[in-house]
C-alpha cells in the first residue's frame, strides 16, 4: 500500500525541514512506499526553498502551490486532488506531529480500518506544552460534536487523520475552506459509514513561529460544517450509508 503524507504549509520556513527530515527518515525505516506532497500556501517566508532542498534529498517529496484565494482547508483539498496512494495522511508542518504515529496509522489503514484516528485526550496519549485556553475550548467542543453524534470519539477537530483512498471519494465533495475542514472528513467518514480507528498519539506545541489558526477560526465555520453534516444524519436516515463498519477504540478490544 502507498501512502500519501499531505502537509499544508503557510510560512513554516523554520518548520519545514526538520518535519520533513524526521518524516522521512522514519518512513524510509519501515520500507513504506510513499510520497509527501507539501502544499504551500501562500507563504511569503523561504518555505517553498526548504522544500525544494529537501525534494534533492528525497525523492519522494513534491511541492504544490495552492492558487489563491488561500486557507487551510484550500491547501489541504488541493492536495487530496492530487495524491496518488493508496492512503493519505494529513500532517502538520509545524513538527507537531509526530511521524512515529504515521507509521502507526499507516498498518491500521493497511490491515484494519478505512480511517485512522488518533486522539491526544485518551490514556497513552502524550500532549506537550497544550495552552490551557485553547484546551479548555477544544474540550468543550468536542463534547459538544460527541453529545449530538452520539459516539465516543473525542478529538474530531484534530487534523492529523488518516483517510482510505476510498474514504476521501466517498466523502466528496468537500466544502470547508479553512480549518473547518479537520472536521468534515471525520465527521462525514463516519457518518457515511465508514470503519475507523482510534488510536492515542503524541502532541506537542510548535518551537517556531505562530499558529494560523485563532479562536475566531473555531467559531461560526466549525459550527457550520458540524451542523451540516448532522442534519446528513438526521434527515438521510441512512438511505447511502454503508451497511457495516467496525469501530475500534482505546477503550475497546479490537473486534468488540
Amino acid at each position: 500500500m502507498k501512502l500519501s503524507v499531505v502537509i499544508p504549509a503557510r510560512n513554516e520556513a523554520g518548520n519545514i525541514g526538520p518535519t520533513l527530515d524526521s518524516l522521512c527518515n522514519r518512513l524510509n525505516q519501515e520500507n513504506i512506499p510513499y510520497e509527501i506532497l507539501v502544499v504551500n500556501d501562500g507563504s511569503t517566508d523561504a518555505t517553498s526553498a526548504e522544500v525544494l532542498e529537501r525534494a534533492e534529498v528525497y525523492s519522494a517529496i513534491c511541492l504544490l502551490h495552492n492558487k489563491p484565494p488561500h486557507g487551510f482547508g484550500r491547501a489541504v483539498r488541493c492536495g487530496l486532488d492530487a495524491f496518488t496512494g493508496d492512503a493519505a495522511v494529513i500532517f502538520m508542518a509545524d513538527s507537531s506531529d509526530d511521524p512515529n504515529d504515521v507509521v502507526l496509522y499507516y498498518f491500521l489503514l493497511k490491515d484494519k480500518a478505512e480511517c485512522a484516528f488518533g486522539s491526544r485526550w485518551v490514556i497513552g496519549s502524550n500532549v506537550q506544552d497544550y495552552p490551557w485556553f485553547k484546551r479548555l475550548i477544544n474540550r468543550l467542543a468536542n463534547n459538544f460534536v460527541r453529545s449530538i453524534f452520539g459516539f465516543k470519539y473525542n478529538d474530531v477537530t484534530n487534523a492529523f487523520k488518516g483517510y482510505r483512498r476510498s474514504v476521501i471519494d466517498g466523502c466528496r465533495p468537500l466544502l470547508s475552506l479553512h480549518f473547518n475542514l479537520t472536521v468534515e472528513l471525520p465527521l462525514k467518514a463516519i457518518v457515511r459509514g465508514y470503519s475507523y480507528v482510534v488510536v492515542p498519539i503524541s502532541w506537542r506545541n510548535r518551537k517556531i513561529g505562530v499558529s494560523s489558526l485563532t479562536f475566531k477560526e473555531m467559531g461560526s465555520r466549525y459550527l457550520y460544517i458540524v451542523l451540516m453534516v448532522w442534519l446528513e444524519k438526521l434527515l438521510t436516515r441512512g438511505d447511502y450509508h454503508r451497511p457495516h463498519r467496525e469501530i475500534y477504540a482505546p477503550w475497546e478490544k479490537p473486534g468488540d
